[in-house]
């Protein structure tokens, strides 16, 4: 698939298949976009309509462990929503506009605003594992960018401002519900590499100087993307291990999926009391 005028057909015809399995819903203007081990989320939604990645045409083919590669649409807390249980990476060989695909195609049907989340390694040393950071900004060092190639004004700007990748009315309707829910919140700044080997230590000696909290190989490029339609953004990182140099223990994608498991309960929560929050901010 070509990152260029065909692109747009392929996201509509993409967009026709979901509507067609949905019938007479309606399409509901947030979706959540749920990382590695954080999949359960999409469990709690009610009445679900499910459609695997590999029947909707054009979209890419998740191959990682803890991505069931399925969209799940229905409600949390009674709010509409669509999940999307597990994403596509660059180091899976997807080119970023492939990675970005379902979300542009998503965007192009009336979803206003994504809640993005990720496992990511723990870069600031008053993080713990198992902490949640709401992402305020980014580092995109993975050397590429969904936006690459030909351009076609149907997305958005070719050159779109992200001055304020991450809503900032998001990020405080987050904070708050999280003190209510007496869950602990972290913040910072997400950092992205290609992956999918592990950092070094002097690699995260270097991205802490360069003012990253967190590193992990997803989630900017569906920011980018999100952006330049216009739509709005939510990034939450579940720390799922201190980055190399930090601790004694060998990185495993095991522990990634361990600590989701032992926080599951906190995420699980926050995400279904958040939708509704969201929900009520979208016009």
């Amino acid at each position: 698939m070509s990152n260029n005028s065909d692109l747009i057909e392929h996201l509509d015809l993409a967009g026709d298949f979901i509507r067609l399995r949905l019938g007479d819903r309606p399409i509901p203007k947030l979706a959540v976009v749920l990382g590695s081990g954080l999949g359960p989320v999409a469990d709690q939604v009610t009445d679900p309509v499910v459609i695997p990645y590999t029947d909707v045409p054009y979209f890419p083919e998740s191959t990682v462990t803890g991505h069931a590669g399925r969209l799940v649409i229905g409600a949390l807390d009674g709010t509409p929503v669509v999940c999307l249980q597990g994403r596509f990476h660059l180091y899976e060989g997807y080119a970023a506009h492939q990675v970005v695909f379902p979300l542009r195609a998503l965007g192009r049907m009336g979803v206003q605003a994504f809640v993005l989340t990720n496992a990511a390694g723990g870069i600031n040393t008053g993080f713990s594992p198992g902490d949640l950071m709401v992402i305020t900004d980014h580092l995109n060092l993975s050397g590429t960018n969904p936006m690459i190639g030909s351009h076609d004004d149907a997305l958005g700007p070719r050159f779109p401002d992200m001055g304020q990748a991450y809503d900032p009315e998001f990020q405080a309707v987050t904070h708050a519900l999280a003190a209510e829910l007496g869950i602990k919140l972290q913040q910072g700044v997400y950092t992205v590499l290609s992956g999918p080997s592990y950092e070094t230590p002097a690699e995260v000696r270097m991205l802490r100087g360069l003012g990253g909290d967190a590193v992990g190989m997803s989630t900017v490029p569906e920011v980018i993307a999100c952006r330049q339609m216009g739509l709005r953004v939510l990034g939450i990182s579940l720390i799922s291990n201190l980055a190399a140099g930090l601790s004694q223990t060998p990185l495993s994608h095991k522990e990634v999926i361990e600590t989701a498991a032992r926080v599951q309960q906190d995420f699980v929560r926050l995400i279904e009391h958040l939708v509704p929050r969201l929900g009520a901010t979208l016009g």
